[in-house]
C-alpha cells in the first residue's frame, strides 16, 4: 500500500523533532558537504571564479570596461592574471559584478578562491541563521533543507560561483523587512540588482505593497551603484553596457542560447523555434516570429501578473517576496544548477505555513531544480519552475477581477506582437538571413578572425579547454591545439603561413604556423597589438572596415575610387573581422547574430550582394 506524501512529510517532521537526531543528521550533512563540495573547490582552480577574479584585477588596473566583454581579449587577460589554461568571459555581468572580488585581486588566484570559498561558507551559515530567525525553524532544520539542494551547493563551491552570496543578500533583504527595517531592505535589494540583476522585480513588489521606504532605499542604492560604476569606468563604457550588453543578456543566454542545460523558457523557445546551422540545426518548427512573440509575451505576462497579484488581502509580505524571487529566476535567461540555490529562500519562506502535502511538493521541487539533471528538448526544470510560480501565485490571481485579467492579457499580447514585428524586421538585416554560413562546424561556439592565405582559410576557434587554430582547405577542417591559447591569427608576410599569439604561463609569444609542414615555430619579435578593423581588397578597389556608429559593430564597404561607403551587415548584433578572398569577389567575416554576445560564427558575403545593399552614409 502506497503511503500518502503528506504522511511521509509528517513522519519526517516527527523524526526531526527529536533534537539529538536532528543535530546528528545536520552534522552528517555538513561533513558530507565539506568533503564532497567544499574540498574539491578548495583544491582546484576552475571557472567560474577566474572570470570574476580577472575582472577585479582588470578594474584595479583601470582597464576599459568595454574590453571585458570581448572573449578573446579577456582570455588573454585571464592568462596574464595567472588563471591557467581556461576559457572564460565576463559577459553578461554588470559593470559592478566583480566588486566583491576587488579585495581579493592582490592575492594569487587559488588563494583568492579559497578566501572566497571561506566567505561563501560564512554567507551560507548566515543565510541559514537568518532564515531560522525569520521562520521559526531550527537552524539544523534549515541547514538540512539547504543540503537538499546539494548539487547546487556543490557546483557553487566547486566553481567558486556567485549565487550563495546573492542568496545571502536576498535573505538579508527579507530579514530586514521582517524586522521592519524597510529602508535597509530596499538598499540591499538594490545592491543585489546592481551586482547580479537579481532583486530588480522587487521594485514592483515594493510599489504594489506601498512600501515607499523600501522603494526609496532601493532607488538610492541603485543610483549610488551607477555613480560608482561611472567613477570606475567612465560614462561612455557604462552606457555601452546599458545599450549593448544589457539588452542582449535580457534576450538570450550569454554562451549557448539553445542548450538544454540552460534551464530557461527562452532557451526552450529558441531550441524549439529557431534554427542555427551549428548550434541548433533541427528545431521542432522553424518559426522565428512565433519565438519573438512568445518570448516577449511570457516575460511581460510574468511581470504584469507579479505586479497585479502582489499585495492582495490573502497574501502576506513574506509570500509575495518568495513569489517574486521565483519570478526573478524564471525571468532569467541563464539558469544552471548553481543558480537554483537562490530558491532555498522562497521555498523555506513558503514551508512555514504549508501543509504536509504542499511541504512535500515544495521540498521535492527544490531537490529536483537543484539537481544536475537536464534533458534535450524536454527542459523539465522549466516546467517545474513554471508550475511552482503558477501554483504559488494562484491565490493572488483569484482575487484579480476578470476584466482586469482580460485587459492585461490583451495589452501584453498587443505589445508582444509589436515587439515581435520589430525584431523580425531587424532579423532580416542580420548576416544569417542574407549571406551563407562559411564552413559550418556542428556545435561550434566560436569562430572568428578569418584569414585567407594561399593554403586555405584559417580562423581562431574554441576548443574544449582553450582557443585553437582551425584550418579550412580542400573541403576539410583541421584543428591545431597548442600548449596555450592560440589568439588573433593573421597572415604572415609569405602569404601562406599564419602568425598568431600564443598565450600561456602569464605571457604571450608570437608563433608562425607553416601549412606546408603543419609545423609551428616561435618568432623572435614582440607581440604587436592586434588590429583587424579594416581590410583592403586585393584589387585595391574596396576597403572593408568595422564601425560602431549605429550602436552595434557592423562592417561597411568604402569604394576607394569615389569614397562612397555603404553598410554591409545589420541587425542588433555585432559583425567584425573582415577578410577578402583572393579574387576580391567576396568577404569573410565573423558575426554573433542569433548567438551569445561575442561568440560569432563565420559568414561569406559576395561583393555583388554587397553592391545591392545601398545603405549609404
Amino acid at each position: 500500500m502506497t503511503q500518502d506524501p503528506g504522511s511521509l512529510v509528517e513522519s519526517f517532521r516527527i523524526f526531526l523533532s527529536r533534537r539529538y537526531i536532528l543535530q546528528s543528521a545536520a552534522l552528517l550533512a555538513f561533513l558530507l558537504f565539506m568533503i564532497g563540495a567544499f574540498r574539491p573547490g578548495w583544491k582546484q582552480a576552475t571557472t567560474d571564479f577566474p572570470n570574476y577574479y580577472t575582472a577585479a584585477v582588470l578594474t584595479k588596473q583601470h582597464q576599459p570596461l568595454r574590453n571585458y566583454y570581448d572573449w578573446t581579449w579577456f582570455a588573454k587577460q585571464m592568462n596574464v592574471a595567472g588563471n591557467g589554461m581556461q576559457i572564460g568571459a565576463y559577459s553578461p555581468q554588470t559593470p559592478l559584478t566583480m566588486l566583491p572580488f576587488m579585495p581579493l585581486a592582490g592575492f594569487q588566484p587559488q588563494t583568492a578562491k579559497r578566501i572566497w570559498l571561506a566567505c561563501n561558507l560564512a554567507f551560507l551559515a548566515m543565510t541559514v541563521l537568518l532564515l531560522s530567525r525569520i521562520t521559526g525553524f531550527r537552524f539544523e532544520t534549515v541547514w538540512l533543507l539547504a543540503f537538499c539542494g546539494y548539487f547546487s551547493l556543490q557546483s557553487n563551491f566547486f566553481l567558486g560561483q556567485y549565487y550563495v552570496f546573492v542568496l545571502f543578500l536576498l535573505t538579508l533583504a527579507v530579514y530586514c523587512l521582517h524586522s521592519k527595517k524597510h529602508w535597509a531592505s530596499g538598499c540591499i535589494a538594490g545592491i543585489a540588482f546592481g551586482l547580479k540583476l537579481y532583486g530588480g522585480p522587487f521594485m514592483l513588489c515594493f510599489v504594489r505593497r506601498r512600501q515607499w521606504k523600501s522603494l526609496l532605499g532601493m532607488g538610492a542604492a541603485m543610483l549610488l551603484l551607477v555613480g560608482l560604476a561611472i567613477a570606475l569606468f567612465g560614462r561612455t563604457d557604462v552606457l555601452y553596457y546599458a545599450t549593448q550588453i544589457l539588452p542582449r543578456s535580457l534576450d538570450t543566454a550569454p554562451v549557448d542560447p539553445y542548450h538544454p542545460a540552460n534551464s530557461t523558457y527562452s532557451a526552450f523557445l529558441m531550441r524549439s523555434l529557431v534554427a542555427d546551422p551549428e548550434l541548433n540545426p533541427h528545431p521542432l518548427w522553424q518559426n522565428p516570429g512565433l519565438y519573438f512573440f512568445l518570448r516577449s509575451f511570457i516575460s511581460l505576462t510574468i511581470v504584469v501578473f507579479l505586479f497585479l497579484g502582489a499585495g492582495r488581502a490573502r497574501t502576506t509580505e513574506r509570500h509575495d517576496f518568495a513569489w517574486f524571487v521565483i519570478g526573478a529566476v524564471l525571468l532569467s535567461t541563464t539558469a544552471s544548477s548553481y543558480t537554483f540555490i537562490i530558491l532555498l529562500l522562497p521555498f523555506v519562506l513558503l514551508l512555514e505555513d504549508a501543509g504536509p502535502v504542499r511541504s512535500f511538493l515544495l521540498v521535492a521541487s527544490y531537490i529536483f531544480l537543484a539537481s544536475p539533471l537536464h534533458a534535450a528538448w524536454l527542459f523539465p526544470k522549466v516546467w517545474v519552475l513554471l508550475a511552482s510560480f503558477l501554483a504559488i501565485g494562484w491565490p493572488c490571481w483569484r482575487e484579480i477581477p476578470r476584466r482586469h485579467v482580460l485587459a492585461a492579457f490583451s495589452i501584453v499580447a498587443l505589445i508582444s506582437a509589436f515587439i515581435a514585428r520589430q525584431q523580425l524586421t531587424n532579423r532580416e538585416l542580420e548576416p544569417g538571413q542574407r549571406f551563407e554560413h562559411f564552413a559550418v562546424q556542428a556545435g561550434e561556439l566560436f569562430s572568428s578572425f578569418p584569414v585567407v592565405s594561399r593554403a586555405g582559410v584559417f580562423c581562431q576557434s574554441m576548443g574544449k579547454d582553450r582557443y585553437v587554430l582551425r584550418w579550412f582547405h580542400d573541403g576539410q577542417s583541421q584543428q591545431f591545439v597548442f600548449p596555450g591559447q592560440a589568439l588573433y591569427p593573421r597572415l604572415a608576410p609569405d602569404g601562406a603561413s599564419i602568425d598568431f599569439e600564443l598565450a600561456a604561463n602569464r605571457t604571450s609569444t608570437m608563433m608562425r604556423f607553416d601549412p606546408s609542414t603543419a609545423s609551428t615555430k616561435p618568432l623572435a619579435i614582440a607581440v604587436p597589438a592586434y588590429s583587424a578593423a579594416s581590410a583592403e581588397s586585393p584589387d585595391k578597389k574596396w576597403l572593408a572596415f568595422e564601425s560602431a556608429q549605429d550602436g552595434p559593430t557592423h562592417i561597411w564597404l568604402r569604394d576607394l575610387s569615389n569614397g562612397q561607403q555603404r553598410r554591409l551587415t545589420g541587425g542588433n548584433c555585432n559583425s567584425s573581422s573582415p577578410a577578402w578572398e583572393s579574387d576580391s569577389k567576396a568577404i569573410l567575416f565573423a558575426s554573433d547574430c542569433g548567438r551569445g554576445f561575442g561568440l560569432p560564427t563565420l559568414y561569406r558575403a559576395p561583393i555583388n550582394v554587397a553592391d545591392d545593399q545601398r545603405d549609404s552614409e
